[in-house]
């Protein structure tokens, strides 16, 4: 039976944070870490829910996106996510997490580089690569380049974000694609050369949990030789899976992905 979302608030930071939470299935046994999921651009925790009624777990919004705040002064920086990683999960009381991150989720391996013994499991899918090699896809081009982002930015509407996001997202990301979001896309990518990428995956060795890596073949954004960079970066026992005919949301083009994935989380 699918397990019901709730979805809760609290004030972090001075900052209202919004996040979807789901109890886990009740089994014999020890209580298992949490599944923690770190959603990307421009999507927002409701990105998860089929995730969250398979395993149950926690899903925040980012700040800057979705229903989380979107001050002006926010931190919206690898570093910035990677201690509102932190500070949500003392928040939430969660010493060990069972990780999933996707696209710019990326960032909260950089908190799981801080801490790799609060991780007991990793799920890596179609994220930002944090390895050496990697050149920004067209559209991050543009959104790093001052004036012409926010141009496009300001271009942005649900009938142009059809060349770029499936349909089952649309609707929502637009919905909360307001002022504060550009504006914390624009800060993200513009703080993130591939350099710094690189030096902020310096330390994938260390995690040493069970990690599986899922990658859509036909991702426009992040080539799919990315996914073996991860597995040959990450330190612990690592299953690369390449998903034919799949994009940057593979679970969307095969949804049994999202079996597959709650199968190893539940080890």
């Amino acid at each position: 039976m699918p397990q019901a979302i709730d979805v809760r608030t609290a004030t972090l930071g001075e900052q209202l944070v919004t996040w979807r939470q789901a109890a886990g299935a009740a089994g014999i046994g020890p209580p298992r870490a949490p599944v923690l999921y770190v959603h990307g651009v421009p999507a927002s925790s409701r990105s998860w829910e089929p995730f969250l009624e398979r395993t149950g777990g926690l899903a925040p919004d980012l700040p800057g996106f979705g229903r989380s705040g979107k001050r002006g002064d926010g931190d919206y920086t690898l570093e910035g996510y990677d201690r509102f990683v932190e500070h949500f999960l003392a928040h939430v009381g969660a010493e060990r997490v069972r990780l999933v991150a996707h696209d710019w989720g990326a960032a909260a391996l950089l908190w799981a580089q801080r801490f790799p013994e609060r991780v007991e499991r990793l799920v890596i899918i179609d994220a930002v690569p944090l390895l050496g090699g990697y050149r920004w896809h067209r559209l991050a081009r543009v959104w790093r380049t001052p004036g012409a982002g926010e141009l496009l930015m300001g271009l942005s509407s649900r009938r142009t974000a059809g060349r770029f996001l499936p349909a089952s997202l649309r609707d929502d990301v637009f919905a909360h694609f307001d002022q504060g979001t550009q504006r914390a896309i624009l800060r993200l990518y513009r703080s993130s050369p591939p350099a710094r990428l690189a030096e902020a995956g310096a330390r994938l060795g260390r995690l040493r949990c069970p990690a599986l890596v899922v990658w859509g073949e036909d991702d426009p954004y992040v080539a799919a030789s990315f996914a073996d960079g991860y597995g040959a970066a990450l330190g612990g026992p690592t299953e690369v899976v390449r998903v034919p005919a799949a994009g940057h949301w593979p679970w969307l083009d095969a949804p049994d992905l999202v079996d597959r994935v709650a199968r190893f989380l539940d080890g």
